[in-house]
């Protein structure tokens, strides 16, 4: 059996719980790459990545550049004298530095590749309405998610869970999936599958304003699925429309209740507890939500300091 010495890349709290496993499991890691500081928040104040706080924490060598090619970093990432690398939601690695270690570079993503490779494969499952994902694990090439698959786990969504539900479920099937990986190499058994392409591959594009956006004129199911999909981030958001009066609304929590109505798509229905959109085929029942300048809240709390009349709208 190898003797592996791990260089770790990662930034997000999802990259911070495949580390500790790998640290818990006994393994040697040499260094952790992470992203650089950056301003963050109303107040522009410095804020450190998850994976910089965990290394900081457990005193971990760390290395946070800003070019990867730079000469002085490929230096000192050669001087770890590492033999494997480990990538778990990083950025795209140039060839010199994914070819440095002598066993590879393997990333895990949250997905079951081929589908949904890309920036947001989480998110994109749920909003697509899929009832199973996974992760898998491969050795990085040059292209962003292609390579040689290593392993894959797979783990079945309920028809009801969020994108942070299902994001914590993954990080520790996540963890399994990377030590069983780190053993297949260290014993030098790995058996790799070549990705194929296909046209009908799904693709985990990028979140932005524009595609967290709801569209009224889709289905209730549909839409439920993007709420539950960008929940708790970056969130579904439309505008609701009473009057003069227009809010930018976030909504976190929804029900989907399908039934025939007559209520022009997109009507906001309240009660004094309950705050109900139309949408086609039936309502969804608005259960947490957030207006600009204030916190999340549950319906109920919002609507003891706010009234609609019956005109109002989401669009």
């Amino acid at each position: 059996m190898e003797k592996l010495r791990i260089v770790f890349m990662g930034t997000p709290e999802f990259a911070v719980g495949i580390l500790d496993t790998i640290i818990k499991n006994n393994y040697e890691v040499v260094g952790v790459i992470t992203a650089a500081d950056k301003p963050a928040g109303r107040g522009q104040k410095i804020k450190y990545s998850a994976v910089k706080e965990y290394a900081l924490e457990n005193n971990l060598n760390l290395l946070q550049p800003t070019n990867l090619k730079d000469e002085s970093f490929l230096a000192e990432l050669k001087s770890l004298n590492a033999n494997l690398q480990v990538v778990v939601a990083f950025r795209m690695l140039p060839e010199v530095v994914w070819k440095m270690p002598s066993l590879g570079t393997f990333n895990l993503h949250a997905s079951l590749l081929p589908n949904y490779r890309g920036a947001a494969p989480i998110n994109w499952a749920i909003i697509n309405g899929e009832t199973k994902t996974g992760v898998t694990t491969f050795f990085i090439d040059d292209k962003i998610d292609t390579g040689a698959m290593i392993l894959s786990k797979e783990t079945p969504i309920s028809s009801t869970e969020s994108a942070g539900e299902l994001h914590d479920r993954l990080m520790a099937i996540g963890s399994e999936a990377v030590v069983e990986t780190l053993a297949l190499i260290a014993e030098g058994n790995v058996v790799t599958t070549i990705q194929t392409d296909s046209s009908d591959i799904k693709t985990a594009y990028k979140l932005n304003k524009d595609n967290c956006k709801i569209d009224f004129s889709k289905s209730g199911v549909e839409i439920y699925n993007l709420i539950r999909g960008l929940s708790p981030y970056p969130s579904a958001w439309c505008f609701f429309k009473d009057g003069t009066e227009e809010w930018n609304v976030k909504l976190y929590e929804a029900k989907l209740v399908e039934e025939s109505h007559n209520f022009e798509v997109g009507s906001i229905i309240t009660t004094k507890k309950e705050i109900k959109i139309a949408v086609n085929n039936g309502f969804l029942e608005i259960l947490s939500l957030q207006f600009p300048g204030k916190k999340r809240m549950k319906s109920f709390e919002l609507l003891n300091g706010i009234s609609f009349s019956t005109n109002a709208k989401a669009v």
